[in-house]
């Protein structure tokens, strides 16, 4: 991304803390330095659904740049540095600016489209595995990922809210696809096959997900 970041207001976000919440006008777009958050909704009987997970490097949200407005509630799930970049500098920025946020609004629908076949057609361990698979591809655009593993802050419950599954249920496929060889997870470290060969096949938004082959190191039971 190409927008001047530099001389401008760096804020800071603690751990659950909400960047933004329902209806909450918005005058600036942040640039993720550092940290994770996420986008949610509450449903009816009080459950959590998140629907989108900002990495370092991410504007959140390009949108407001059209909507002026929050949508939907976003929270730091880790501490979090970020700039601020105000719609006004956007707006007097026309061209390779407004280029960029759309550009990110166009990546954040493919996103979308591929968590919408993956919650209505595909097994929890194929939601689990691209789900990780692409923070780690996400990460390591990012520059925030060495080649084979990254640091993943998200809670068992977190993944589930994201996947449409019980934390249960993501504990259980995490620990097969520990047993197969297909990840190795240690505490939040997520470590992808070392001295393998990585594998693509076409996501629904023309980006390759990523299937890695057995990792040589020992799974965690």
């Amino acid at each position: 991304m190409t927008i001047e970041t530099s001389n401008l207001h760096i804020r800071h976000f603690s751990k659950h803390e909400h960047l933004a919440r329902v209806g909450d006008p918005q005058r600036v777009v942040y640039k993720i330095q550092e940290g994770w958050a996420c986008r949610y909704s509450i449903v009816p009987d009080g459950r959590r659904q998140i629907t989108a997970v900002y990495l370092p490097g991410d504007f959140c949200e390009p949108q407001w740049l059209l909507a002026g407005k929050a949508q939907l509630p976003i929270i730091a799930i880790t501490p979090m540095t970020v700039t601020e970049i105000p719609l006004e500098n956007i707006y007097a920025q026309p061209g390779k600016a407004v280029q960029d946020l759309l550009g990110a609004m166009l990546k954040a629908f493919n996103r979308q489209t591929d968590w919408i076949v993956s919650l209505g057609r595909k097994s929890a361990k194929a939601r689990v595995q691209e789900f990780l698979l692409e923070l780690h591809r996400r990460l390591h655009a990012s520059d925030a990922v060495s080649v084979h593993r990254c640091t993943i802050p998200l809670t068992q419950q977190d993944m589930a809210d994201v996947l449409g599954l019980t934390a249960v249920h993501v504990n259980r496929v995490l620990k097969d696809l520990r047993k197969s060889g297909a990840i190795s997870l240690r505490g939040k470290t997520l470590s992808l096959g070392h001295n393998e060969r990585v594998q693509t096949e076409p996501a629904t938004s023309g980006a390759p997900h990523m299937l890695i082959r057995p990792a040589r190191e020992p799974m965690l039971a």
